[in-house]
């Protein structure tokens, strides 16, 4: 299916960039022109989609195989419950604090390099996380692959909407299904895998750094490119300039064309990148709830080890179908309201169910909330729908990551305090629930059919 992908995108990407650039005067019939607007080559295109699968691969297992680990690891470092929910909030943190910079690392450095160096870095914290021997030092360690994985998430969005404009619901759907069956793969294999090492729960986690290693590969001949140029932006008004320079020597004047780039958005006057931003902020907040603690809740509720492993890996792989499903049906629909609703009627129901019956309907709470949990490539999917240009989505990206992951930070922590204070699940669960409304309202506003372009400007 990728290489089919691959071929289709290829002759997408080629057909857009072959167009007259009519900003920079030139048809593209001139030759000076056309040598300035290269194609990207297919070999390119290729490597960008084995780059972004393998790198959605690698942004859950950090997360979700210390889930299915929590307690071992607790245990391990003489962590407290409070100190563990810091633990399961370090996610969002690292995302809201690194995620903002990665634009301006892609405008310097080009996307590519940046993912690349993302990997180094979840490959190198997933290396030495286990055996740094303290809370500090996993907390530490953690941080670093985060980051990785911080400017990774930013960027892939932008780097589908560069290479694939045309191609965004289809892209976004493969990079969503790849990131969730990492994650569902993480949290079902992470305990079998340490049993099978000796139980050593440090064996369990380093494991992983290997998938990481390998994520850094494709993106290495990419360092030095910046995209095709089918990424730059094309807004409504005129976003480049000739540049006219003579060139000293034999044969006529060459005339070189820069392309200017158009001033960054006032992002924070559109309505709907707020809106946005408070969706993907309380989807994230549910989701790292569900990685961080749904096995517990299971084990705490009788459930064997191994099993509430598999239930959360069952939650995590209903992302695999729904996650390509969904982007493309999004992406289609002038609104994705009703898409919103369905999924947060699926998480109220699988929250309910885990209040009254735990155990007993164990395996149907698992398969709703993973439905609920496909939140996360709507929320993606609209990022690269509710912008025109590659720069707008790169600042949509930007600050919907940022500030969504910045809301989602008290809540994994505030059930992990609400959890050892009440001995039960039952407030930890009511709070879910109450959060589902407000993300079901908000996403209803992001998913109207409107451009942050459009708002920005009014």
């Amino acid at each position: 299916m990728m290489g089919d992908m691959a071929s289709e995108e290829t002759r997408t990407v080629k057909s857009t960039t072959a167009r007259p650039d009519a900003n920079a005067g030139h048809s593209a019939a001139d030759p000076e022109a056309a040598a300035a607007v290269p194609g990207p080559r297919a070999w390119a295109v290729r490597l960008v989609v084995v780059g972004i699968v393998l790198s959605a691969l690698n942004l859950r297992p950090a997360i979700t195989s210390l889930g299915a680990l929590l307690e071992e690891v607790r245990d391990g470092l003489g962590m407290s419950g409070s100190v563990a929910g810091l633990l399961t909030s370090v996610p969002p943190l690292c995302f809201a604090v690194f995620g903002v910079t990665a634009p301006r690392l892609a405008r310097r450095f080009g996307a590519g390099a940046v993912v690349c160096a993302g990997m180094v870095a979840i490959t190198t914290g997933l290396l030495v996380r286990p055996y740094t021997g303290s809370t500090a030092g996993f907390l530490a360690a953690s941080a670093l692959a985060l980051m990785g994985i911080a400017v990774s998430n930013v960027l892939m969005p932008v780097i589908v909407k560069r290479w694939f404009p045309d191609r965004v619901g289809s892209m976004t759907g493969l990079y969503s299904m790849a990131l969730a069956l990492g994650t569902s793969a993480a949290a079902a294999v992470t305990v079998p895998v340490t049993e099978a090492l000796g139980g050593s729960w440090q064996s369990g986690l380093t494991v992983w750094a290997v998938l990481a290693a390998a994520a850094v590969l494709p993106w290495i001949p990419l360092v030095r490119d910046r995209g095709p140029a089918s990424s730059e932006p094309t807004a409504g008004r005129d976003t480049a300039r000739s540049v006219h320079t003579r060139v000293e020597g034999a044969g006529p004047v060459r005339h070189v064309h820069a392309r200017v780039e158009p001033p960054a958005l006032r992002i924070t006057r559109s309505r709907t990148a707020w809106a946005l931003a408070v969706f993907f902020g309380l989807q994230a907040t549910a989701a790292y709830i569900t990685m961080g603690w749904m096995a517990q809740i299971f084990r705490d509720a009788g459930v064997p080890a191994g099993t509430a492993g598999l239930l959360l890996a069952v939650t995590m792989v209903m992302g695999v179908p729904l996650a390509f499903v969904i982007p493309r049906l999004a992406s289609r629909l002038p609104h994705q309201g009703p898409i919103v609703v369905a999924l947060g009627v699926c998480g109220l129901a699988g929250y309910a169910g885990l209040y009254l019956a735990p155990a007993a309907g164990a395996w149907a709470w698992a398969v709703l909330l993973g439905v609920s949990n496909c939140a996360f490539p709507l929320a993606l999917t609209m990022v690269g729908m509710r912008a025109r240009t590659g720069a707008g989505v790169a600042q949509l990206s930007a600050f919907a990551q940022s500030t969504g992951y910045l809301i989602s930070i008290p809540g994994p922590l505030l059930v992990g305090v609400l959890y050892q204070h009440s001995g039960g699940w039952g407030l930890p669960i009511a709070l879910m629930i109450g959060l589902m409304i407000p993300q079901m309202a908000v996403g209803v506003l992001a998913g109207r059919d409107r451009t942050v372009e459009d708002e920005a400007a009014r």
